[in-house]
């Protein structure tokens, strides 16, 4: 199975606030992306996220449209991501969604990990294509 690294930028706008009952709040976040190195593509990110009355634990969901090249084959995929911190232990997921894949992208399939290093954004992605 390849596996790839990069580094990604990001861009952050914080949406309206989503309500969720019992006067309780989620936040709502999207993010554009510019990913560099051997996937060469732009995104959108949708979050919703909630911290609880405990520092460091909560939960977040995200659905990611990424478009450009991966390696050279030209399309577009979505991922996933399901993240979430239980008093600063943090634990996250981000997945290629089955079937989401279109052109030269088609049948994708793969997991990436995303780190924060001194400030910069870095991606790692382990994935495969159909031949």
């Amino acid at each position: 199975m390849p596996r790839i690294e990069g580094e990604f930028d990001i861009t952050r706008a914080v949406q309206p606030n989503l309500d969720l009952g019992g006067s309780l709040q989620a936040m709502h976040v999207r993010f554009d992306k510019r990913f560099r190195g051997p996937l060469e593509a732009t995104s959108v990110v949708q979050m919703m996220g909630f911290m609880t009355a405990t520092e460091g634990s909560g939960a977040y969901v995200a659905i990611e449209r990424i478009a450009g090249t991966l390696d050279g084959r030209e399309g577009s995929f979505v991922v996933h991501h399901s993240g979430r911190m239980d008093r600063g232990e943090r634990e996250l997921r981000v997945s290629v969604v089955p079937d989401s894949g279109t052109e030269g992208l088609i049948g994708l399939r793969g997991e990436m990990t995303i780190e924060i290093v001194e400030g910069g954004h870095r991606y790692t992605f382990e994935y495969s294509l159909p031949s």
